[in-house]
């Protein structure tokens, strides 16, 4: 029996139908539908396991997005959490980071952000947080899903009247979250102000004066744009507050490695690109957050268009204006494999860790031990970065002073990002090639560790690289245990080969990434027999 959570917490399409327990979990498991039965059972289960989490009480905060079946999620976890004794809090529409931020704030056990993400607005799910902000690592999420499905085995169904009573929290504070983001971001403001250098205005030409800004028409959209406004960052928001998140909008629909001409910007259907206009090569034009706003991506102007700045070069920019000093620094296995080179060129005492994808794998390479919060007067230096966006940097606790955790915020990223690009730096980061490429609606189960046609990917990979001149060498990274992951050396180089499954949605994608100076075409051509044996493999009947 395996575990309902994926890469960032549940996901799947809505469907507000009474179903029985089994069928929820079949529907779940079989078509990636959601149903508010299933959120009920596990809500009865995050009730009777959070003892066995750090923090303490049995209070509850859940927030969501704006998506239109969230409303029935939201009270079906609530009934069930409050079915078992627990407390529950309401925060209302808010982001991720939000409900990291209100988890800290109200003291809670835990916390549940209703949401998928960048997934299409009929999508939603869950992510849940203990009591110091950080996602539950994957044994707890065994124990949810066992416990999830012992309670479809021997307990009969309660009727939509029983649970009604619960479906309501006990404490609404909804709105708490736009004046609490707001006051939080301010205060990380300030901290990125001394640790990367003031905000200097874009007469310096970095940033374009026609900055522009997207928010997928998720919560930030309504005053992200005027809070930079306020301190002299001359932008404007390009999605709808009240428009359909997601939808048209948004860094979803960014590849870090994208890049459009202007004629294509001009003709797209994205909100963000279509508005963009000509700037000088390198210049920063507008940043795109994703649904949840727990990332963000840059778009900078090149000599015939715009392309995407993704984590990489967000994270190397941090590091390098954040001062000479030793870093904690993690990656994930996406991200360029000349990263770390470059953030140790910069401090020999920088400690660099590579992790699975998935922002709850930075965190987790970079928090205490523990598992509970840094300590210092200061912003420690502690950075984690995904190339989708994901930039996980340290937060002030909001009741414990010299206190800090560590949370990705796609509002905090482009704070820090536009006061680091003011900076004029000694060196420019220079990147490797890289290039992924999805199998959409693989059958995941497919591809695992144990099967016959994983065995022999790795051996045509091995043979490639030999034949290219690389030592190959297989490697194994903690949270990815279906991953072929294959990293090679060369005198004139490093090239890696990485294939896995997509954690929240049915595609499995192989990347590949060269070090600068490394002749791509070869490994292009590879790629391409890769893509062309797995698809036959993994989508046909």
């Amino acid at each position: 029996m395996g575990c309902f959570f994926g890469t960032d917490g549940i996901r799947g399409e809505v469907s507000l139908d009474p179903v029985s327990k089994p069928e929820a979990i079949q529907r779940l498991e079989s078509s990636r539908t959601l149903t508010p039965t299933f959120m009920t059972m596990l809500g009865q289960s995050l009730a009777r396991l959070h003892e066995e989490w750090p923090g303490e009480g049995d209070t509850f905060v859940i927030g969501w997005d704006r998506r239109p079946g969230n409303a029935s999620l939201v009270a079906a976890l609530t009934a069930g959490l409050r079915r078992e004794g627990a407390r529950v809090v309401h925060i209302g529409e808010c982001a991720t980071p939000t409900l990291h931020h209100a988890v800290l704030s109200f003291a809670a056990r835990a916390g549940c952000m209703i949401t998928a993400s960048h997934n299409p607005v009929t999508d939603s799910g869950i992510k849940v947080f203990d009591a110091n902000g950080y996602k539950l690592p994957p044994q707890e999420e065994e124990k949810i899903s066992l416990a999830v499905r012992h309670l479809s085995n021997d307990e009969p169904a309660a009727a939509i009247e029983e649970h009604q009573p619960f479906s309501t929290p006990d404490v609404e504070e909804l709105a708490w979250s736009t004046t609490a983001h707001r006051a939080w971001l301010a205060n990380r403001w300030e901290g990125f102000s001394e640790r990367f250098g003031r905000w200097q205005g874009q007469e310096k030409g970095s940033v374009s004066p026609d900055f522009l800004i997207d928010s997928a028409c998720g919560f930030a959209s309504a005053w992200l744009a005027a809070f930079l406004n306020e301190r002299g960052v001359a932008c404007r928001e390009v999605s709808d507050p009240a428009g359909v998140l997601n939808d048209g909008c948004g860094a979803g629909d960014f590849s870090p490695t994208a890049t459009w001409t202007h004629e294509e910007a001009r003709a797209s259907s994205h909100a963000l690109l279509r508005q963009l206009t000509p700037a000088p090569a390198g210049q920063l034009v507008g940043a795109a957050l994703d649904g949840d706003g727990d990332r963000c991506l840059f778009i900078e102007a090149t000599e015939d268009g715009f392309a995407v700045v993704d984590g990489d070069a967000m994270g190397a920019l941090l590091l390098a204006a954040g001062g000479a000093h030793p870093w904690s620094f993690a990656a994930s296995i996406e991200s360029d494999v000349g990263l770390f080179s470059r953030a140790v060129s910069l401090n020999p005492n920088t400690v660099c860790t590579e992790t699975a994808v998935g922002d709850r794998w930075l965190s987790f390479a970079l928090r205490p031990k523990d598992g509970g919060l840094l300590s210092s007067d200061t912003m420690p230096s502690f950075c984690g970065i995904e190339d989708s966006g994901h930039i996980v940097l340290p937060a002030p606790h909001p009741r414990t002073a010299h206190a800090w955790s560590l949370v990705g915020d796609g509002a905090a990223t482009l704070c820090a990002v536009l006061m680091a690009s003011c900076k004029e730096l000694d060196t420019p980061y220079v990147r490797g090639w890289k290039q992924r490429r999805s199998i959409q609606d693989s059958q995941r189960e497919r591809w695992r560790a144990d099967t016959a046609l994983f065995a022999t990917t790795e051996q045509v990979i091995f043979q490639r690289m030999k034949h290219l001149g690389y030592a190959p060498k297989r490697r194994s990274i903690s949270g990815e245990e279906h991953l072929l992951l294959v990293h090679g050396t060369a005198p004139n180089g490093a090239a890696s080969i990485g294939i896995r499954n997509s954690g929240t949605q049915a595609k499995t994608s192989l990347s590949v990434r060269l070090s600068v100076g490394v002749d791509p075409k070869p490994f292009e051509q590879l790629m391409d027999e890769l893509v062309q044996k797995l698809t036959a493999a993994l989508t046909t009947p």
